[in-house]
């Protein structure tokens, strides 16, 4: 592992042992993988994909059940959830289609922040940027920065007006030529969309090299549909909180010069994928499960 993945795991280990508002496996939540999905197209990765060719039928769906058996929903009472689950309504799925902010939609943004900001994870990973000369150390330029990251509007591929924005494209979803799913990398926004039963989960995604899924492990590769779309492949993490996958990927934009990195935290072992747009904006990131350890990683040693 290079140096710089070190030093950064470390950093995660931090922020990971720092997330407060982390729901528990089997006591806050339960999931339930049922069998495992069917690849849709071999060509198709998690944010390239070209439109879709097959079409979904009951016949490849490997999952008679949703994914989430249970939430405990007190946690979305909880601030950095109320404010993050805000958002999630301000956007359009299709890619193509214009964003048009509105004043109230921009309010929300900035509450959100100003949220983030708060936190003990945001506040640990605005130190380690500091300290790294990436981010300014006045919370008003660090807060413009990540506005701009994540919520300033940009035009995806073949749209000829901003249509996108990091958040949008991470966290909420997007569909491209309505029969495929980009992005939507969150389990909040996943859990809230089944229970409206807007989504159809099809089963769980794993392949030679990546280890089994786990119900009590908080990162998982997914199938599933939304609004007429397929997403193919997707893979993101369960349970934890906002203020975690914001500091996180983050971090990964802004340390990373590269567009994959490896970290090492807790019991598990992660390829952090994060493009970037114009190298101003993120264009995606998730996570990608590497292997389980058997012990709780340390990265200092």
């Amino acid at each position: 592992m290079f140096e710089a993945d070190r030093e950064l795991s470390a950093m995660v280990q931090e922020i990971w042992d720092k997330d407060v508002n982390r729901l528990k496996p089997g006591t806050d939540y339960r999931i339930s993988l049922q069998g495992r999905a069917r690849p849709v197209n071999a060509d198709m990765n998690d944010d390239m994909n070209n439109d879709m060719n097959d079409d979904m039928s009951d016949d490849c769906d490997a999952a008679g059940q949703p994914l989430f058996s249970f939430v405990d929903e007190s946690i979305f009472k909880k601030e950095s959830f109320r404010e993050f689950i805000s958002l999630l309504d301000n956007y359009e799925s299709d890619t193509g289609v214009p964003e048009v902010l509105t004043p109230e939609e921009e309010a929300e943004n900035h509450k959100f922040l100003d949220c983030m900001l708060r936190t003990t994870t945001m506040k640990t990973a605005h130190k380690y940027l500091i300290d790294k000369q990436l981010s300014p150390e006045g919370l008003p330029e660090f807060k413009k920065q990540l506005y701009r990251i994540w919520f300033e509007l940009y035009a995806r591929r073949g749209a000829s007006k901003p249509d996108s924005s990091g958040f949008e494209h991470v966290f909420v979803g997007e569909t491209r030529g309505g029969r495929t799913v980009i992005g939507f990398h969150n389990w909040i926004q996943l859990y809230l969309q089944e229970k409206l039963g807007h989504i159809d989960y099809k089963g769980y995604s794993v392949n030679a090299n990546s280890p089994q899924p786990d119900e009590n492990k908080h990162i998982m590769a997914l199938q599933f549909s939304w609004k007429n779309g397929i997403k193919p492949k997707g893979s993101i993490f369960i349970g934890v909180s906002p203020e975690f996958e914001f500091a996180l990927y983050t971090l990964c934009f802004l340390v990373s010069p590269n567009e994959r990195v490896k970290v090492f935290f807790s019991i598990y072992e992660v390829d952090i994928v994060c493009h970037h747009y114009n190298q101003k904006h993120i264009s995606t990131t998730y996570p990608v499960l590497v292997n389980y350890q058997n012990e709780p990683h340390n990265p200092k040693h």
